[in-house]
């Protein structure tokens, strides 16, 4: 049977969210205080953008903008891609490959129900993998 993001992958989640009038210094502290690599930016509720550790790199240190003016709004990713919480872990992995990111919020009804990473995928299909490996040879390795 085909694994899903949710519940295969994400169960329960905790999710930490910023506003597009969010500087990015309180932001990037909020994500070193959750150790997270990315937020889902709302707005009323909606999904209208994310803002990764890429994004810190490439549009604000690498423009030399202050993090402490430069709100979220000014240099997140705007209408991210989103996957549905009945993706297929592959089906996510090859999206986010094709794409070139490493976090993907999941939306439904167009309500945020989290944010996969990579490494969470990475880490399903790896555990998935030796469970089938370990059915195969009688529980031996």
């Amino acid at each position: 049977m085909n694994q899903t993001i949710i519940p295969d992958v994400v169960r329960e989640q905790s999710l930490v969210t910023v506003t597009p009038h969010d500087t990015v210094r309180a932001v990037v502290r909020l994500m070193t205080e959750r150790h997270i690599g990315a937020v889902p930016v709302l707005e009323n509720g909606a999904l209208i953008g994310i803002f990764t550790e890429r994004d810190v790199m490439g549009r604000v240190v690498d423009r030399d903008l202050d993090p402490a003016t430069t709100t979220i709004g000014q240099v997140m990713t705007a209408n991210p891609q989103t996957a549905a919480p009945d993706w297929p872990i592959l089906m996510a992995l090859e999206h986010m490959a094709e794409g070139g990111y490493r976090h993907l919020p999941v939306v439904e009804d167009g309500r945020l129900l989290a944010i996969v990473s990579i490494r969470d995928l990475y880490a399903a299909v790896t555990g998935k993998l030796e469970g089938d490996i370990l059915a195969l040879s009688g529980g031996v390795m």
